[in-house]
């Protein structure tokens, strides 16, 4: 992870003199930053007007997404960067946040380099290194040249003034960082890799962040009647797992978080066209938000009871693989007629909602799974798919995603969907026709969970970038530990309140 370090403004920034060096300072401001005593006035001042020339030529305004770079401006300094972040009124976390980002990008061949704030930009001043942390981020575990393939930037320093209201704010966002890392981490993984059991051995490593981990192995798995998941699994040589995280941070009744875990999925004998099937080492991107979650209220120490469950699994093709046509009983007891082996998913949560519901009684359960092309075709790549039985729930969940910038859109449901799941030899079928498909997944998945209040999530348009963003190069995003651990602060802090 980059490594921030928070300290006294730059020298330059307060109107004294600086060494000689090669330092690059970033400055974060808005449409408001030429004004007297202000940070830009100085360092206009130390560069002999040169920077306020620059600002002139390039027509940097301040507003969001522009900059403006001045090369070897004076003796003090390398370079200097202007980031813009908009008007002061308008600023807000995800601004901000973005803004880190694109000044990571900035100085991203220089191994270290200075953050400074105008104006109100420095009360956001942890956010912004989150964001840069976040955008830093590069996964070159099978890079051979290191050197080459390596972002050159490795620490940044951020001259604040409130230093220890800075470094407070930074630790917790920094122990949510490592849980979007962890999940990032696991989704780039390929495949040969990262099979079921790899996956529940990497997540036993989180028992020394304090957090109880259990494996249900196949066998336990059969014992205990997980037939709908089961199913999924039978088709590969790499047996199922289910792995059970607890955090305990407090007696409340539990937060659980449910995740979809294929390692990969060829589709089974309904398989998938060959263009971008190698992108489907992601479908188990819901697991790795849950685990990811789990390290993140793990590190911060979050007061609050929070369960994580994920089904891991390898939807693959041979002798013994599911067919068209077959009937599986789950967890719940109810019978499933498996018309398409590529609805794999919606099984395997199944079992593992059901289960969780059973065993833990939450006071709320959230799912998320890689689940549907069809949310890609409602909601893009921008945001997931909402869907949820409780209003309360869905509007905490709505909220957090605007805040940490995760953004979610409710979907309908209802019992016109849920009629449309009928089979005529079993108790529910596991797909229906294309229109509303991402829909008529949801209340298949309804059907386990009962009146616990409860989300699901379609991740399938997000947990992957196809081009980088400020906070995410190319690749796995980690969607949902954010969006999570903003949940659980949201019931930590109304715990707090009610106590």
């Amino acid at each position: 992870m980059l490594d921030i370090q928070i300290q006294a403004p730059f020298p330059i920034l307060q109107g004294k003199g600086a060494p000689e060096s090669e330092q690059t300072l970033v400055l974060l401001t808005g449409p408001e930053f030429d004004v007297a005593d202000g940070p830009f006035s100085h360092l206009d001042a130390a560069t002999g007007g040169a920077l306020r020339r620059a600002v002139a030529i390039s027509r940097f305004k301040g507003q969001r997404d522009q900059s403006c770079v001045l090369l070897a401006p004076c003796a003090a300094l390398a370079r200097i960067v202007l980031i813009g972040c908009g008007p002061e009124d308008e600023l807000d976390i995800p601004t901000m946040e973005a803004a880190g980002g694109q000044a990571a990008r900035a100085v991203r061949d220089t191994t270290h380099a200075d953050l400074a704030f105008a104006g109100r930009c420095a009360a956001f001043a942890a956010h912004a290194a989150y964001g840069a942390a976040l955008g830093r981020y590069s996964f070159d575990l099978y890079h051979t040249d290191e050197a080459e393939n390596a972002p050159q930037l490795q620490r940044l320093h951020l001259g604040v003034a409130e230093i220890d209201a800075v470094r407070e704010a930074w630790e917790s966002l920094k122990a949510v960082a490592a849980g979007v890392f962890r999940a990032r981490d696991l989704v780039s993984e390929p495949p040969n890799v990262l099979n079921p059991p790899e996956f529940a051995r990497r997540i036993e490593t989180l028992r020394d962040l304090g957090v109880e981990v259990e494996i249900l192995n196949a066998a336990a798995l059969r014992e205990l009647g997980f037939g709908a998941l089961l199913g999924v699994a039978q088709g590969s040589d790499q047996e199922a797992r289910v792995a059970i995280m607890r955090y305990r941070g407090s007696d409340e009744a539990p937060l659980a978080f449910i995740g979809k875990g294929v390692t990969f999925d060829s589709g089974g004998i309904s398989i998938k066209p060959a263009a971008g099937m190698d992108e489907m080492k992601t479908d188990m991107g819901g697991a790795a938000a849950v685990v990811g979650a789990l390290e993140a209220v793990a590190r911060r120490k979050a007061g609050v009871h929070v369960i994580g469950v994920v089904g891991l699994v390898e939807n693959m093709l041979s002798g013994n693989a599911q067919r068209p046509g077959d009937v599986v009983r789950s967890y719940a007891g109810k019978t499933i007629e498996v018309l398409n082996t590529d609805a794999e998913g919606r099984l395997v949560l199944a079992d593992v909602l059901a289960y969780a519901k059973a065993r833990f009684a939450p006071r709320l359960m959230v799912d998320l799974a890689t689940l549907t092309g069809a949310i890609v075709v409602s909601l893009g790549h921008v945001r997931a798919g909402l869907f949820s039985n409780d209003d309360a729930l869905a509007n905490a969940l709505f909220e957090a995603g605007e805040t940490t910038g995760e953004a979610v859109w409710r979907m309908p449901m209802g019992k016109a969907y849920d009629r449309q799941l009928r089979s005529d030899i079993a108790d529910m079928k596991n797909i229906t026709g294309r229109p509303g498909s991402s829909i008529t997944a949801a209340q298949f998945l309804a059907r386990f969970v009962g009146d616990t209040p409860w989300a699901h999530l379609d991740i399938a348009g997000v947990a992957w970038r196809s081009d980088a963003a400020p906070q995410c190069p190319k690749g796995a995003t980690g969607f949902g530990v954010r969006l999570l651990d903003a949940l659980v602060r949201h019931h930590e802090k109304a715990d707090n309140k009610a106590s």
